[in-house]
């Protein structure tokens, strides 16, 4: 939300003592001479147009020393942060409960590890004030659910929507690095993140593990991979070699305590630049009134090489 402000608002108050002078000095006339005085007037004439340019003229420079700016409060100054990709499993294991047993994440409910991981994916996403981020979700099939963006308030909409079981029960995790390769297409940021999240084996799919590490190496992508579940349920060999051969790292969570300590190590690990939303973006127009004030000055040095 934009709104428009002075930074230096008291500079204004200078047009008090400029105009009361441009009121009191008197212009330098060239004397000419009537037998009837009586028929001129020694009032100047306030609606005079060199007066009022000259009013016009002394305005623009008291805004320009006052710096309008315009203020942006909710977005912080680097737009152009990292871009990350989560890329959720919605295979039909994350369909099981029990992951939540003795942790206050689900507040008590019994829920899913799709729906778990889907309040703490959120949680991180709300935490990277100056990333874009897009979400990709798999089974048998990988698919962009979200392109990366700023709109963080979008990509946490578009999350809360998604279902387990949507992109079918098997697990291709060669198409899910594959597919969120492709949702970098147009991105510009320097640092590039894959989070990889898992419960199972890579049992689907046409693209290998070995092919899709390849493409993200080609495009300098890095990737964190998470292994969830209990011990022996995710691949933890192939997702350790996708995190080393990407320059990632490899984590294992057994509960929802442990994956939101594995997203704060994300988040540690690639902190953001700007952590505060009351960080202010300030353009500054100052010199529009500057060139403004300018052309009227010509317009009067026009005028006076006329007469």
């Amino acid at each position: 939300m934009n709104h428009y402000s002075f930074e230096y608002s008291y500079l204004i108050l200078l047009l008090i003592p400029i105009l009361y002078c441009l009121y009191r000095c008197k212009e330098h006339v060239k004397p000419r001479f009537f037998v009837h005085l009586q028929f001129l007037s020694a009032k100047k004439n306030l609606l005079k147009l060199e007066w009022i340019v000259k009013i016009v003229i002394f305005t623009l420079l008291c805004i320009a020393l006052a710096s309008p700016i315009v203020v942006d409060k909710l977005n912080p100054l680097n737009r152009h942060g990292k871009d990350i990709v989560l890329a959720i499993d919605a295979s039909g294991s994350m369909n099981a409960s029990g992951f939540d047993m003795e942790d206050e994440v689900s507040n008590g409910e019994r829920l899913s590890r799709f729906d778990i991981t889907k309040l703490i994916a959120t949680e991180f996403i709300q935490k990277r004030e100056s990333d874009n981020l897009g979400i990709v979700l798999y089974g048998d099939f990988a698919f962009i659910a979200s392109p990366i963006t700023y709109e963080k308030n979008m990509v946490v909409d578009m999350l809360s929507y998604l279902t387990h079981g949507m992109a079918g029960q098997n697990t291709a995790i060669g198409e899910a690095v594959a597919m969120s390769v492709r949702a970098f297409k147009h991105s510009k940021a320097k640092t590039k993140i894959i989070i990889l999240l898992t419960d199972g084996e890579h049992n689907s799919g046409s693209i290998s593990p070995k092919d899709a590490i390849k493409l993200a190496q080609d495009e300098n992508i890095k990737i964190y991979s998470i292994g969830m579940g209990n011990k022996g349920e995710a691949d933890e060999a192939l997702l350790r070699k996708i995190a080393d051969e990407s320059g990632g790292e490899f984590f294992s969570a057994t509960s929802a305590k442990e994956l939101k300590s594995v997203y704060e190590k994300i988040d540690e690990l690639e902190s953001s630049k700007i952590k505060s939303r009351e960080y202010l973006l300030k353009n500054y127009y100052y010199h529009l009134f500057l060139l403004l004030a300018l052309l009227f000055l010509l317009f009067l040095l026009y005028r006076e090489i006329r007469k």
